[in-house]
Order: C-alpha cells, then structure tokens, then sequence
C-alpha cells in the first residue's frame, strides 16, 4: 500500500518541475489537493487517491522518465511560462507530450549544453550544491585578449553580493577564452568578463561535469544515455 508523501516529493516525482521549482509553485498558490489551495510543501497527499492540481490541470501516475541534452540556441528563454511573444526552450520539444523542464538556466543570449528531463529527483541532484558540479563556458570577444584580462577574470568579481572566481580560465586563440566555474550564479561568467572590461560577443556553455556538448548542432537535442547521465556528476 503506498504511503503518503510530501506534496513538494509527489510534484516532483510526477515530473511538474525540480523539487524546489515545485515548492515555488506551492508557495505562489498554484497548486491545488482535493479542489482547495495548498501553500505547504510538506504537506502529506498520495497520489491516486488525492486529487492535486497544478494551474487546474490534474496531476497523474508517473511519467515515463525522459533525459535530453540541448544545444540551446540564442533567444530562447529557460522557462515553462511564456512571456508574452518570448520563445522558449520548450518550444523546440512540441513534439514531446510529457511534462518537460529545463535543469538550471542558460539567460536569453547565452546558447550551448542545457539539460532537459521531467524528472525532479535527478534535476535535484544535478542542480544542488553538494554536488560540486563544474560548468565551463566558450566566450568570444572582439578584444585580443592579453595575460591582463586572463588575470582580471581569474581574479573574479561579485556576482549577486557574493565574491565568486573562476575555476580555471584559459585562452583558446586570439579573442576567445575558456571559462570553468562552479558557482553558476546567474550572469556570473558574463560579470567575470564584464570586471575585466571585455564585451561578450557570444557565449556557449560547453561542458556540465564530464559531459560535453560536441557536434551536437545548434536547436539540436538528443537523449542521454545511462552513462552521459553520470558523466554529469564526474
């Protein structure tokens, strides 16, 4: 017989969002248990005899797990709300009828690896901080950039009132450089390249952990595999 479990747990599990995402969407009302608003996560429910609700649509049994990798492309936006004529990373999965959602976010300009699943207890894992997951970055500028800016960027900067600095940061060729860091503040490598004055002409993010993006072609995705997605905590 099953137990009863947390609201937040059961959303997340059913492939709503990210456990935390999940808890926004309680905190903000959106989540309705038998007809009635339920603004706490932990509140106990079981699924199949409790009638929950996520902006009126029901929430069922359990979705077949699903795991992509996207080249994402500039313009698109890492959400499952569209703003009025935005374009949104869902938007290049229309074909896929489960309930799919972003692990993380890339910001509007930036294209390159983003992850896409509708499961929330790997999203949880991924995006934790316990985890210690690198992400590293291609930014391209038109500077020629000189040992000063590498160590400008090195030095770091504060992004969102904390110090952060770079994980390692190396020169690719004339005007572009490699960026690794572990933080994954929002805008942190743009800030980075922003303290060492240089203007990002494009920025890609290349690699989460050990799994890299590749050829994979821009506005392309693929599903991962078992090993992809352990390459991602390695």
């Amino acid at each position: 017989m099953e137990t009863k479990k947390r609201l937040s747990k059961v959303l997340a599990s059913a492939g709503v969002a990210s456990r935390r995402a999940c808890e926004e969407l309680i905190f903000k009302g959106q989540v309705t248990v038998n007809g009635q608003i339920v603004r706490v996560p932990q509140t106990l429910v079981e699924l199949g005899v409790d009638k929950i609700a996520v902006n009126g649509k029901s929430i069922s049994e359990k979705e077949p797990l699903v795991y992509y990798v996207l080249n994402k492309p500039s313009g698109y936006v890492c959400s499952s709300r569209r703003f009025q004529n935005s374009k949104i990373v869902l938007d290049l999965f229309e074909d896929q009828k489960l309930r799919l959602f972003t692990i993380g976010r890339l910001d509007k300009l930036t294209e390159g690896l983003l992850l896409v699943t509708n499961d929330g207890h790997y999203a949880n894992q991924v995006m934790h901080p316990s985890s210690n997951i690198q992400k590293e970055y291609l930014a391209k500028t038109d500077n020629e950039l000189s040992p000063e800016h590498l160590a400008a960027i090195s030095a770091g900067t504060l992004v969102e009132g904390v110090f952060v600095k770079p994980i390692r940061v190396s020169k690719v060729r004339k005007g572009t450089v490699k960026i690794a860091v572990m933080e994954g503040k929002k805008h942190e490598v743009r800030m980075l390249m922003q303290a060492a004055g240089l203007e990002i002409k494009s920025l890609t993010r290349i690699r989460i952990g050990n799994l890299h993006l590749g050829p994979l072609p821009v506005g392309n995705w693929k599903e991962l595999t078992d090993k992809e997605k352990q390459l991602v905590f390695e």
